[in-house]
């Protein structure tokens, strides 16, 4: 699929990062056009949602999804600090603000469907609803982990040590990634800058009294892929008492890249989810949820 058919843009926003971002608006757009936020992973791209982008359009909805920062052609900051959730988050408030929409439905996949769910706690007033694919809802920790005890309790997680280390940035260059190329051509730092984050995460929940058990009460759908070995499935169903409206979808004989494994499947699940909301176009200004 050629990315050139997307509307392109980019923006300096007023957190100070400029960000790349497709904004692809349906015929009919108005003020009461519904906005679907959709947020990338780790090794991904925008690009990784073109097969939902063009018929969630279709079906009235505007799609806005932006490079993260570190990845295409957003911003690179060198520190660590700047891949936070926290900042994060107001990257996004800010593109939110840029684009003139209070509330959107945030989707979100892998490292996407992290900074989804803590952007749904940073920024609650922002979301209509919230998507989260392959990696569940994971509230605020108490206490501190470090990644390395982390990966004890899931050893599946242990690739995540390497990511986080100084050498893999200049081990994992852009010559040695066979897709998106071009726009992995200034290196690692940025992408892997996200396995880095764990105590910044941790010291800005707890200064800003993030609860450890947050009750999210907006609606919240969860897809995972039955054979992904990086997804602990078991925390879904031990973190459904802090979700009011919670949908689980597990799809059978799927791994981790949902969107690529089984994009007809994932575009048409989460329409119907959004349908069974009342969250469809022309309605933004008239939700009860």
């Amino acid at each position: 699929m050629d990315p050139d058919q997307f509307n392109h843009c980019q923006a300096r926003l007023s957190t100070g990062r400029t960000y790349h971002y497709v904004d692809e608006k349906p015929a009919n757009d108005s003020d009461e056009t519904v906005t679907l936020l959709c947020i990338h992973g780790f090794p991904d791209l925008w690009y990784g949602w073109r097969h939902q982008i063009k018929p969630w359009v279709e079906h009235g909805y505007r799609v806005v999804v932006p490079d993260m920062l570190g990845y295409g052609k957003t911003d690179m900051p060198t520190e660590t600090s700047a891949y936070s959730t926290k900042n994060l988050s107001n990257d996004l408030a800010a593109l939110l603000d840029h684009i003139g929409v209070q509330k959107a439905v945030v989707v979100g996949h892998d490292w996407g469907a992290f900074i989804a769910s803590r952007f749904a706690l940073w920024h609650p007033d922002r979301l209509l609803a919230l998507a989260i694919l392959s990696v569940p809802y994971a509230p605020p920790m108490k206490q501190y982990y470090s990644l390395e005890q982390i990966v004890q309790y899931f050893p599946s997680f242990g690739y995540q040590l390497y990511f986080a280390s100084e050498e893999s940035a200049a081990e994992i260059n852009a010559h040695e990634i066979a897709y998106y190329v071009s726009n992995y051509e200034r290196g690692m730092i940025g992408p892997l800058s996200y396995y880095r984050t764990t105590q910044i995460r941790f010291e800005e929940e707890i200064a800003a009294s993030l609860p450890s058990k947050p009750h999210l009460t907006i609606p919240v759908i969860f897809i995972g892929g039955k054979e992904d070995k990086t997804s602990n499935l078991a925390a879904v169903e031990a973190h459904r008492a802090l979700i009011d409206k919670f949908t689980v979808v597990v799809l059978e004989g799927k791994g981790h890249w949902l969107m690529l494994e089984a994009p007809e499947t994932i575009t048409n699940e989460i329409l119907s989810w959004l349908n069974g909301l009342g969250i469809v176009p022309g309605t933004q200004q008239r939700l009860h949820l």
